[in-house]
C-alpha cells in the first residue's frame, strides 16, 4: 500500500512537472474587447488590433505561444490575480493606484485622452461651466471615469458603460451630450463611424499624471518579475529592429 501510494504521488509530481513544462511555452494574456484600433474582432471573429499584433510579436520574439483570454474590464485585474491568465495587455494605463496591485512592463504606447461630441454641439471646451447639467459618457473603471467623476461629477451626470460600443449607441441616440475616451478609441468608434457625425472638443489631455499615468503597460502579478523582464527585453528588441514601428504604422497615422 505504501509503495503504491508513493508511486502514485511520484506519478502525479511527474505529470505536474510535465504540464508545467508545456505551459512554459505558452503565455496567456487577458484582454478586453472591442476597442478598435487597440483590440477588436474582425467580421470573421478573429482577434486583431495594435495590442494583439504587438503581443503576438512579443511572444514570437520570446519563442512563446500567445493565448488570448477575453475578460471584461471590471474583472480584468481580479482575473490576473486568480491566475486565469499570466499577463494583461489591454490598453491599461500605468498609474500609482494600479502599481499597488500589479507589476507593469515598460510603457509600450502613450495615447492622449479626448472629449468627443456631436459635430453640431455648441461645446468648444470642457469645463465646469460648459459641462454643467450635461450627460457625460465614460467607460466604467477607467482613468477617464476617475478624471471626469472627480473634475465634473458635482455638476454633470456621469454615465458609466461596460464597453465603448454601448457608449456610442447612447451617443447616436442622443442620450449623451459628450464622452471622454482614449483618443484612438474615440477616433475609430466616433470620428470614423458611419453612425453619426462627431468631433473632438478642446485639446487632447495627458495631464495630470495622477490620472493619466505614464502610458500603456503590460500588467503582471507582482511576483512575476522574471516574466516582466522577458517582455521588456522583447519590447526593446522590437523597437530596435523596426518591428514595433511597422506594427504601429498599421493602426496609427502618426507612426514614423
Amino acid at each position: 500500500m505504501k509503495k503504491w501510494l508513493t508511486f502514485s504521488l511520484l506519478s502525479l509530481a511527474v505529470a505536474a512537472t510535465s504540464a508545467q513544462a508545456r505551459n512554459d511555452d505558452q503565455i496567456r494574456i487577458g484582454v478586453d474587447v472591442p476597442y478598435e484600433p487597440m483590440e477588436y474582432r474582425t467580421p470573421s471573429g478573429e482577434l486583431t488590433g495594435f495590442d494583439i499584433d504587438l503581443g503576438n510579436a512579443l511572444c514570437a520574439e520570446m519563442n512563446k505561444d500567445c493565448e488570448w483570454i477575453v475578460q471584461g474590464w471590471d474583472g480584468i485585474i481580479p482575473g490576473l490575480m486568480a491566475r486565469k491568465y499570466d499577463a494583461i495587455m489591454s490598453s491599461m494605463t500605468i498609474n500609482d493606484k494600479r502599481r499597488e496591485r500589479v507589476l507593469f512592463s515598460e510603457p509600450y504606447f502613450t495615447p492622449p485622452s479626448a472629449w468627443f461630441a456631436p459635430a453640431d454641439s455648441q461645446l468648444e471646451s470642457a469645463s465646469e461651466a460648459s459641462l454643467d447639467g450635461l450627460a457625460i459618457g465614460v467607460q466604467r473603471g477607467t482613468l477617464q471615469d476617475n478624471y471626469a467623476t472627480d473634475m465634473y461629477g458635482s455638476v454633470a451626470d456621469i454615465n458609466r458603460y461596460s464597453t465603448a460600443d454601448d457608449m456610442v449607441l447612447d451617443m447616436d441616440a442622443e442620450r449623451l451630450d459628450i464622452v471622454f475616451l482614449d483618443y484612438p478609441v474615440g477616433q475609430s468608434t466616433l470620428l470614423e463611424s458611419d453612425s453619426g457625425d462627431y468631433r473632438v472638443v478642446g485639446d487632447m489631455i495627458t495631464e495630470p499624471k495622477q490620472y493619466f499615468g505614464d502610458g500603456f503597460g503590460i500588467a503582471f502579478r507582482q511576483r512575476d518579475r522574471d516574466l516582466a523582464d522577458e517582455f521588456n527585453q522583447a519590447l526593446e528588441t522590437l523597437r530596435d529592429n523596426g518591428t514595433y514601428d511597422e506594427i504601429r504604422a498599421r493602426y496609427f497615422d502618426d507612426a514614423e
